[in-house]
């Protein structure tokens, strides 16, 4: 096959190729005729769904952008990650999976945290249910805020309690709620730190009350701020007049 040849024939095959290209994105056999949306979808109604991705569909099964439809799914409150794919000749297949909400995230309303530190709005403020803890700190900080809820979790449940809330303030003082409000100054420090530290008081506290005839349920507040022990508060103890004196303890 001589050089011309070789080059109609090369011609003619991207002929066909554009040819059956051109067809294939106009014929309106492969325009998106539905999305099947499968997953978490227990905080969104379809009519949510639908208003998400409406104004998203643009162009038929080959020339749909796939992220951008993405993009529009896991814009929706409550969406954490939205899998999208094609299914020939004129479908999307969605698949939805949710924050697992573990605290409430902030002083302003309508923030929750999920269980990966990611900060997410509801779609509705009346979601959240009061039992769920107050977490705390500045921009940029859940994920860490989120860290040290955790790490200080076994101690607090080994008073037979739970955690209200944890604030982290900008200078880097913590500060512990347990329930229902006994504030605990836990002061500065890695969460390693913060953990040992909150784990000596609880593994003593309990003694220190039972010498007022109280238990660790009975604590109002502590200071944990002190190099070589805690201040701590107890209900209905007057430390001002009821022997012994003050509610300092040292290890």
């Amino acid at each position: 096959m001589n050089a011309a040849a070789s080059l109609l024939l090369t011609t003619v095959i991207i002929a066909v190729l554009a040819a059956a290209a051109w067809w294939a994105l106009r014929n309106p056999v492969f325009a998106i005729r539905g999305i099947t949306v499968t997953g978490d979808t227990g905080h969104n109604s379809p009519a949510t769904l639908q208003a998400a991705v409406a104004k998203r569909v643009r162009g038929n099964f080959f020339t749909l952008d796939l992220s951008d439809v993405r993009r529009a799914f896991e814009a929706l409150p409550w969406v954490r990650t939205a899998v999208v794919q094609r299914e020939f000749p004129d479908r999307l297949s969605v698949r939805l999976l949710e924050h697992v909400p573990v605290a409430r995230w902030g002083a302003q309303s309508g923030q929750l945290l999920g269980e990966s530190g990611d900060v997410f709005a509801m779609s509705d403020p009346g979601e959240a249910g009061a039992d769920l803890p107050l977490l705390q700190g500045p921009d940029g900080q859940a994920a860490l805020v989120l860290q040290v809820y955790h790490d200080l979790g076994p101690a607090v449940a080994s008073l037979g309690t739970t955690i209200a809330g944890l604030e982290l303030q900008p200078r880097g003082h913590w500060t512990l709620t347990l329930a229902p409000d006994a504030k605990i100054e836990l002061g500065q420090g890695t969460p390693a730190e913060l953990t040992e530290r909150f784990a000596r008081f609880a593994e003593t506290v309990g003694t220190v009350a039972a010498r007022h005839g109280r238990t660790a349920r009975d604590i109002e507040s502590a200071d944990l701020r002190y190099h070589s022990g805690y201040a701590v508060r107890l209900q209905g103890v007057n430390t001002l007049t009821a022997p012994p004196p003050g509610t300092k303890t040292g290890r």
